[in-house]
């Protein structure tokens, strides 16, 4: 995987969190950046393909039961 330099602003206490992060784990602050964006990027590749998925759904008529829908409500809202 090639690397590249990527430029951005970032206010002065982002930067020190970053930096602090990066010393306790004995990192410097490249690595946390790229492992933050890792997590970002995952975080939101999942999202769009679980919306992508829910829509493909809808699209095929593939909807919970009255009863399906229920029988959660209940379980989340009776919490022992």
């Amino acid at each position: 995987m090639d690397n590249e330099n990527v430029m951005f602003r970032l206010d002065s206490e982002k930067k020190a969190a970053l930096d602090a992060i990066a010393a306790v784990l004995e990192r410097d602050r490249s690595y946390i950046l790229n492992e933050a964006i890792d997590l970002y990027l995952k975080m939101h590749q999942w999202q769009i393909e679980e919306i992508q998925r829910s829509i493909a759904e809808a699209d095929a008529d593939e909807f919970a039961t009255d009863e399906e829908v229920q029988a959660v409500f209940t379980r989340l809202t009776n919490v022992s």
